[in-house]
């Protein structure tokens, strides 16, 4: 099994919005609203930041194909 569960994108855009809710809870809870109230903010915050980070980190793409096979095509690597 060489392929990974999930991929680094997926891990990443999970990650930022992740992060996202936390802090978001957290300024909610320190403005007062409560643990229960920051909680929900947070997630709310979170859920809505998947979409937005999602849009944000583009997938690897050259003209619709990806730029690995777009490099090895052109005789040269993806790396550089």
């Amino acid at each position: 099994m060489d392929r990974s569960l999930v991929s680094v994108r997926a891990a990443l855009v999970l990650l930022l919005s992740a992060l996202a809710g936390v802090c978001v809870g957290l300024l909610s809870v320190s403005a007062g609203n409560g643990t229960v109230g920051g909680v929900l903010a947070g997630l709310a915050a979170a859920g809505g930041a998947v979409p937005v980070v999602n849009q944000v980190i583009a997938p690897d793409t050259v003209r619709g194909r990806p730029a690995v096979r777009e490099a090895r095509a052109k005789g040269g690597s993806a790396r550089g």
